[in-house]
């Protein structure tokens, strides 16, 4: 038996390869499938199943393309609704690979169509269970993701989730590995632990959701806290149920090369949008000017898919030599529209003399000396709300990155005010910088290390806590 996660950290997203004898089969792929081509080569087998656990919302799956390159069946749980060419399981049903045999275990809740895949043995001992999203470590899979055309209420999905549990997972031994599709970090639940793998004993021990109590307790659990899902998560799952285009064409479209001419020429209309995937401390010292910021080393596709309009078309502005990966990774949350990368990147830009922009980094101790002397001085907080409501800086308006999308959010915001951009560590306040730029709005500073900088220098701000309950 051989069993790898592929773990994906930018999306928290975990895929897996199973293997015995000549036989092999992945769960829950990520689009670009060059891995587990290769793991089934190095291992002298042929993938005979890919298992999907739903209709995900928050990552394009590599299942169609997969299922191209090796003549795999697809295999989706009971309640599927779609019109791909897959095999929709009974619950219960068993297939095998090679020595082991897997199980349909029909788990409704975070979506309908939610299956977990149970591993057997040799000897059909149970031995590891795939839960998708039905179940994390430390928590379980949002409730509110209903797809259109399924009338159903959050508490409707929650209470079947509930059920789920109690007759499909409880009953389970305590000794079988549990292996979720998501980690810590993932919009697909509330508060993820930090492990991407556990055991039905010890959720049942630690988990909140496997606690003994009543539907109604639990469906009030389930539910509450629960923030508004990224805007690209119902995007993705439509992509999913319906189909997409080959990421080979996507990347074909994205790796075009432009030159400066080209690029001014393609940018030079509304559509399109110069998305600058280099470092954040690289894009402040100069960038194109109406660039949007979102770089490579954070969470770029969950940025990208929660802030960028679908209808539009992406150039990129890249560190040499990190183009391709820049498509691909925007092409897992289902970007498909790429008119190229402008060739060189910014340095050919700043070579042939053009217009640049560029945004003033400060340290938190020069925001700290201007505080008391500028009557127009503006901090603004872009983490989380529940980030600020932890702790803030007095007087600090508080507009979550996420929000910038609307440019109604940024009404209150002046280009008279000096305003002072900060998140928790750097990476978000120089994404929103560049989104308020792009709204005309240029006399900003980023301050640099965010809130775990000015924390250090706590006895020189006014920090405010817990003011507020939220709901």
């Amino acid at each position: 038996m051989f069993i790898k996660q592929l773990y994906t950290g930018c999306l928290s997203e975990a895929a897996y390869f199973i293997a015995s004898e000549e036989e092999a089969a992945v769960i829950d792929p990520l689009r670009d499938i060059d891995e587990y081509i290769a793991l089934a080569k190095e291992n002298n087998v042929t993938i005979k199943y890919i298992f999907e656990t739903h209709f995900h919302a928050d990552f394009v799956s590599g299942h169609l393309d997969l299922a191209k390159a090796t003549g795999a069946t697809i295999v989706y749980g009971p309640d599927t609704v779609t019109k791909l060419p897959v095999h929709i399981a009974k619950d219960g049903e068993t297939f095998s690979v090679g020595k082991l045999s897997i199980e349909v275990l029909h788990t409704p809740g975070h979506t309908l169509e939610s299956s977990c895949f149970l591993l057997k043995d040799e000897n059909k001992k149970p031995y590891a269970i795939f839960t998708g999203d039905t179940l994390f470590v430390g928590d379980v899979g949002r409730p509110d993701l209903a797809q259109k055309g399924e009338e159903l209420t959050m508490n409707d999905l929650a209470g079947m989730l509930y059920d789920s549990l109690q007759n499909k997972i409880m009953p389970l031994d305590n000794n079988i590995i549990m292996y979720p599709a998501h980690g810590a970090g993932s919009s697909c639940g509330k508060n993820l632990g930090p492990e991407t793998f556990s055991t039905i004993g010890e959720q049942k021990k630690t988990n909140y959701a496997l606690q003994p109590q009543t539907k109604d307790e639990f469906i009030k659990a389930v539910t509450e806290g629960l923030t508004t899902p990224p805007q690209y998560f119902p995007i993705n799952a439509k992509i999913n149920k319906e189909g997409y285009e080959s990421i080979n064409a996507i990347i074909e479209k994205g790796l075009q090369p432009l030159n400066i001419k080209s690029f001014k020429e393609a940018i030079n209309n509304d559509d399109v949008l110069i998305l600058d995937t280099r470092p954040a401390t690289v894009f402040t010292q100069g960038f194109i000017p109406n660039s949007i910021s979102i770089g490579l080393e954070g969470r770029f596709a969950e940025w990208a898919g929660s802030l960028l309009p679908f209808d539009k078309t992406l150039v990129i502005v890249a560190e040499q030599g990190k183009e391709k990966e820049s498509v691909v990774r925007l092409a897992r949350v289902g970007f498909e529209n790429f008119a190229g990368y402008l060739d060189g990147g910014f340095e050919a830009w700043q070579n042939a003399e053009e217009k640049i922009d560029m945004i003033i980094d400060i340290e938190p101790d020069e925001l700290a000396m201007d505080l008391p002397f500028d009557e127009k001085l503006l901090i603004l907080d872009v983490r989380k709300e529940i980030e600020y409501h932890d702790a803030h800086l007095k007087d600090a308006i508080n507009i979550p990155l996420s929000g910038l999308i609307d440019p109604a959010s940024m009404v209150d915001l002046e280009d008279n005010q000096n305003i002072y951009v900060h998140c928790a560590g750097g990476y978000r306040s120089v994404i929103a910088a560049s989104l308020i730029k792009k709204q005309g709005i240029h006399n900003l500073r980023n301050v640099l290390g965010g809130w775990n900088k000015i924390k250090e220098l706590s006895e020189k701000f006014e920090i405010e806590k817990n003011t507020v309950a939220l709901n």
